[in-house]
């Protein structure tokens, strides 16, 4: 059997760092699934399966494509329902959207503005002017003025995981006794910043950071890829 997932990686190809592969990642551990993970750099996703999808992550399972991570999480669901599941049922989906929301709307634009340039930094020189260009073109401004702004933004950062601190007060795992997809949502954007820049503004103690600790103690998480220093 041959099931691989394409996988967003810095010039360092040790170094995984996309926040939506590693919920892919995630939920394949989760499942209990082996899978073989491919470094792919931004130039070289268009070669996938013929230019399937414009991004990753992209699951081939024995030549079933499957591109972006709440797709691959419901395709594994559906295709292995035997194995430990990342939904418990439609509450479970519908917990997940929810939690996406959350994490691309509040979590990602301050992952953003504080590792922007070391994620710049880390990447191949191939992919270096695809990444200033589109990012600039979205952001509306240049990186520099983007990242200037960085350090109040790790300063604000643990007031946006207020939410999930909360929370956390009643359950060790979004999913409740045991992780489920919506924990590894809010995992791989807190794996970027990881990766990315480290996560030095979030103390031991905080209960977000002990979550994630709990997630890197998963599926063999923590040694999986090259973290910043």
């Amino acid at each position: 059997m041959t099931r691989v997932l394409y996988s967003l990686c810095g010039a360092d190809e040790r170094r995984f760092f996309s926040p939506h592969c590693w919920k892919a990642v995630m939920a394949l551990a989760h499942k209990g699934l082996d899978f073989e993970e491919i470094p792919t750099t931004y130039t070289r996703i268009r070669a996938i399966g013929g230019g399937v999808s414009p991004t990753v992550p992209v699951l081939d399972d024995n030549g079933r494509l499957i591109p972006d991570s709440f797709a691959i999480a419901l395709y594994l669901e559906e295709a292995y329902p035997e194995r430990p599941s990342l939904f418990n049922g439609e509450g479970g989906k519908a917990l997940s959207r929810m939690v996406e929301g959350y994490s691309q709307m509040i979590i990602h634009p301050a992952i953003m503005q504080i590792a922007l340039l070391d994620i710049h930094g880390n990447l191949d020189e191939g992919d270096k002017p695809y990444f200033r260009e589109s990012r600039e073109a979205r952001l509306g401004k240049p990186l520099e003025v983007v990242a200037a702004d960085s350090e109040a933004e790790k300063a604000a950062f643990g007031a946006k995981l207020e939410p999930l601190r909360h929370m956390l007060k009643f359950q060790p795992f979004i999913g409740g006794e045991t992780p489920l997809f919506a924990d590894y949502i809010v995992f791989g954007a807190l794996q970027w910043l990881r990766v990315s820049s480290g996560l030095t503004m979030l103390a031991a103690d905080d209960p977000v950071m002990l979550w994630f600790e709990r997630g890197l103690d998963l599926h063999e998480s923590r040694g999986r890829t090259v973290t910043a220093a």
